[in-house]
């Protein structure tokens, strides 16, 4: 049976209790939300310097499917995903480089018109994806304030200590603080760098305010001087403002546990005097070929290049077809493999919807089927979101409805009716993964007239017609749309 804290839902008599892997106790633990059915869950934000690749995708399509059965299961949900727009440094945490101030110097733009360009770009993506919106997504920029407000509050404390308007956090103040990574401080402090921060008073310290230089673009007052917050302080910062001192689930990426999320939780729970977050959900990267993606590695494959080649639903199905907590390979066999899955399921709805649209009722029963592929679904989604298992539920209800359909009597027109209930719940509402035929139209059309016209526009060129091949060029960059040379190919993509 389930808790009576947790809200009944239509398919609520099938589910077990919730259990999550906490990263904070290194366990499966039983989902007990503070407020009885009310969720309150913080996820980190991208830094928007630049588009997203399926690197982000694979984090924000898993929280996305936490939120999405959370409410499935009858939660009420505050999602909360910040957007960093400053203070994120680059891999040397010392440099006081931002990325933001960084690549907006380097475009030659303002800071905020370069934050304007990327954040519409990564929400575009995401609605693409089906990625839900967050309730609030708030700016680091828009909540200096409320930084600040910490800073102090930690300095009065005795947490934070200032030298020549930096402000650092005192980690020896801090008994608790490796226990979210497993890391010691000693062990910290024994692997520092030689040529850390002089002005830190221990080697592990980090930065709460940083001074700023005055050709620093991005830069507010403070009572320390003009500076601007590190990045580990917005999501504290923003977390308190929306979700309160302690809340339920904070998600974000699992190479971000240590310093940033560990960060979090020092200075939160200094700061306010109580538990940060009580539930820690952390999603495991995207590799190609073995090797971790990312932009300074040179092989991220950018979102809206993917989608070029693979429906939204394809890149859906093959994010969720593993564990979150699991490392993902990027092939074009396991994306073409994604892609059949979600045809394989889609047909099925299909062919059920067409049976019931025609209203003959059959002789083969599909209620047993239909009855066991709920209740696995739930079984595996409340195992800490095993969205694999879900789908295998969902793979087998897919062939008992093809089959019944192929029988010679046809099926039960009520049982196919749920059926079809079932895969529009299941595998669209919480999944994501039940196309719009329309917009899947749309789509092929759109890749096959692009293959189509670069192509010819390559053949033009082979022949020396270059007014001609230009010509295609600039109309199609009129209507909005690049073409790349590269080595080899031409590729596309929509202008932002």
């Amino acid at each position: 049976m389930r808790r009576a804290a947790r809200p009944l839902h239509p398919d609520s008599e099938f589910a077990l209790s919730l259990r999550v892997f906490n990263t904070l106790t290194r366990a499966k633990e039983e989902f007990v939300p503070l407020t009885p059915g009310y969720v309150g869950m913080y996820c980190c934000g991208p830094t928007v310097y630049d588009h997203a690749h399926i690197g982000h995708a694979k984090l924000y399509v898993a929280m996305d499917m936490v939120v999405r059965y959370l409410r499935h299961t009858g939660y009420r949900v505050r999602y909360v995903m910040n957007i960093t727009d400053v203070g994120h440094l680059t891999d040397d945490a010392d440099s006081g480089e931002d990325k933001v101030a960084r690549r907006a110097a380097a475009e030659r733009v303002d800071p905020m018109e370069l934050v304007e360009t990327y954040t519409r770009s990564f929400f575009e993506d995401m609605d693409a994806l089906k990625v839900q919106r967050p309730n609030i997504a708030p700016r680091a920029s828009a909540h200096i304030p409320e930084q600040i407000e910490m800073v102090r509050q930690l300095l009065e404390k005795g947490f934070a200590y200032e030298v020549d308007g930096a402000v650092y956090f005192d980690v020896t103040r801090a008994p608790e603080y490796g226990k979210l990574s497993g890391r010691r401080l000693e062990d910290l402090e024994a692997g520092a760098r030689v040529d850390v921060d002089p002005n830190k008073r221990n080697p592990s310290d980090f930065l709460l305010w940083r001074p700023a230089a005055p050709g620093h673009i991005l830069r507010w007052p403070s009572p320390w001087g003009w500076g601007y917050p590190g990045w580990h302080l917005e999501c504290s910062a923003m977390a308190r403002r929306y979700l309160g001192e302690t809340f339920d689930i904070h998600g974000g990426g699992l190479e971000n546990i240590f310093p940033h999320n560990e960060d979090e939780v020092a200075q939160s729970e200094a700061a306010n005097g109580c538990a940060f977050a009580r539930y820690w959900i952390h999603v495991n990267s995207l590799t190609v070929g073995g090797q971790k993606m990312g932009k300074s590695l040179g092989n991220a494959i950018y979102i809206k290049d993917a989608l070029k080649r693979w429906t939204p639903e394809g890149i859906r199905f093959f994010i969720l077809s593993t564990h979150y907590r699991s490392v993902l390979d990027v092939t074009d066999d396991a994306l073409a493999a994604a892609e059949a899955g979600v045809r394989r399921l889609n047909t099925a709805l299909r062919l059920a919807e067409e049976a019931v649209a025609a209203g003959k009722d059959g002789q083969a029963g599909l209620g047993e089927a239909v009855e066991e592929a709920r209740q696995r679904f739930h079984e595996a989604m409340d195992d800490d979101f095993n969205t694999a298992s879900a789908i295998a539920a969902l793979f087998d209800l897919a062939r008992d409805v093809n089959s019944a359909l192929a029988s010679g009597t046809g099926a039960r027109l009520e049982d196919l009716k749920e059926a079809v209930a079932t895969f529009r719940t299941l595998a669209g509402d919480v999944l994501g993964l039940v196309r719009d035929d329309s917009a899947e139209a749309d789509q092929e059309l759109t890749r096959h007239l692009m293959e189509i016209l670069i192509s010819l526009r390559s053949t033009l060129r082979a022949r020396k017609e270059f007014a001609l091949a230009d010509e295609i060029r600039d109309r199609l960059a009129a209507a909005g749309i690049e073409l790349e040379d590269r080595p080899g190919e031409t590729v596309w993509r929509r202008r932002t």
